[in-house]
């Protein structure tokens, strides 16, 4: 090769390099090289297994449909004790048939370390214990509010945290039609009802307003708003801020546009600290968000085609101060989605159908603590109480994460 030639290669092999190049810059600029993704960050999660500590007496928790966390960080859970088969509560029948077990008492306290530290509950002088109680929720003063789902309650009940009974809210018995019977009993939805309620799921509060938000619930398809020392109502609304209309919407179908109402049961309504409420319609698969007033504000969708009992059960908070995360209970699917609050969007999974520690049969409410550690309890016939203990932020692999075992065996 002549020394004209190889000059002329290198000048050829220097151009077609800087034409690389240059068609590199180029396509970064127009975005067809994707740039790093930035990392998302998660709350963490391991499962205790030894949290709580074993019951005394004997007892046995039965479908558990409430949870909450006081001031001081002690957890209450409110169960049906009547839901406990002939095999699991054999101790408590006449004669005995077995050494064990006894149902526990309705409400239970734990304190952080998970000892039992305080029980009551049942029927007692001065108020209407539930046909089927259902939620417990700690006011800003600690009292615990009592929701109440069976075929005849439409009130609330209020105890301290001792279980001094306080006042009552609304009357049982109020939705029994005009022609009710006994051996054909029937029950009128009333949405607009200010004195009683239909059949209450859970009740939330806003300290900044000193309201008591009802997702009312069962029967009744609103969100109901009480002054929270008095009980007095204040204002209600449905879907999208409609008044609700109290039709039958049928069963859920996962392909027909979504209802402009609720659909039973309205499980949660849950005021955030930036003056927002995230309602759990439950059977429709979907969270709502409102103004304090009742303006709607967004939706979203979890687990859309979710048939049967619905896919959003409860949800709670991050305990950070913007409230950033969402922790939503899906008791159908057998897990908890942890959503950004801002945009709604699933960021991660946990949990899988079991009994072992960190799954779930009926995972049915959730709460945080002051710490960020997040509680379960099951109903059904998972019955029972779990604590995930906060380990920081950090990054996931994969949307579903499956059971949140200890790391450390």
């Amino acid at each position: 090769m002549s020394a004209c030639q190889d000059k002329k290669n290198r000048v050829i092999g220097v151009v077609l390099l800087a034409l690389l190049i240059l068609l590199g810059i180029g396509r970064a600029k127009l975005g067809e090289t994707p740039a790093e993704e930035p990392e998302i960050l998660v709350p963490m999660f391991e499962v205790d297994p030894f949290w709580p500590k074993p019951l005394p007496h004997q007892w046995l928790i039965g479908s558990a449909i409430g949870l909450t966390v006081d001031s001081r960080d002690h957890i209450f859970i409110i169960h049906r004790p009547g839901s406990l088969n002939p095999m699991e509560s054999g101790a408590a029948a006449v004669p005995p048939a077995a050494d064990c077990c006894i149902p526990a008492p309705h409400i239970l306290e734990f304190d952080p370390a998970g000892n039992l530290v305080g029980h009551f509950g049942g029927p007692g002088e001065g108020y209407d214990w539930p046909e089927s109680n259902h939620g417990i929720t700690a006011d800003p003063k600690d009292d615990l509010w009592i929701g109440a789902m069976g075929s005849d309650d439409s009130h609330i009940l209020v105890f301290s945290r001792e279980g001094k009974f306080l006042h009552q809210v609304g009357s049982p018995r109020a939705r029994r039609s005009e022609d009710y019977r006994e051996d054909n009993p029937k029950w009128v939805r009333n949405s607009h009802d200010r004195e009683s309620f239909g059949r209450v799921a859970e009740i939330s509060f806003s300290v900044d307003t000193n309201e008591a938000f009802v997702a009312d619930g069962y029967l009744n398809t609103r969100v109901a708003v009480l002054d929270a020392t008095t009980g007095e109502f204040k204002r209600y609304w449905g879907a999208y801020g409609n008044e609700p209309d109290d039709k039958d919407l049928g069963l859920y179908n996962p392909d027909a546009p979504l209802p402009s109402q609720f659909r039973a049961p309205v499980h949660c309504a849950e005021p955030s600290l930036d003056g927002l409420v995230y309602v759990c319609d439950r059977s429709n698969n979907r969270i709502q968000v409102f103004e304090m007033d009742g303006t709607f504000v967004k939706e979203k969708r979890i687990a859309q085609n979710t048939l049967a009992a619905g896919s959003v059960w409860d949800v709670a908070f991050s305990k950070d101060p913007k409230q950033q995360y969402i922790f939503v209970a899906d008791g159908q699917n057998m897990k908890v989605h942890v959503l950004d609050r801002e945009s709604l969007e699933i960021l991660t999974s946990f949990g899988s159908g079991g009994r072992q520690p960190g799954q779930f049969f009926g995972v049915h409410n959730v709460a945080t603590d002051s710490k960020g550690n997040l509680y379960t309890v099951e109903t059904y016939e998972g019955k029972r109480l779990q604590k995930f203990v906060y380990k920081g932020l950090g990054s996931v692999t994969r949307q579903d994460q499956g059971s949140l075992w200890p790391s450390i065996r």
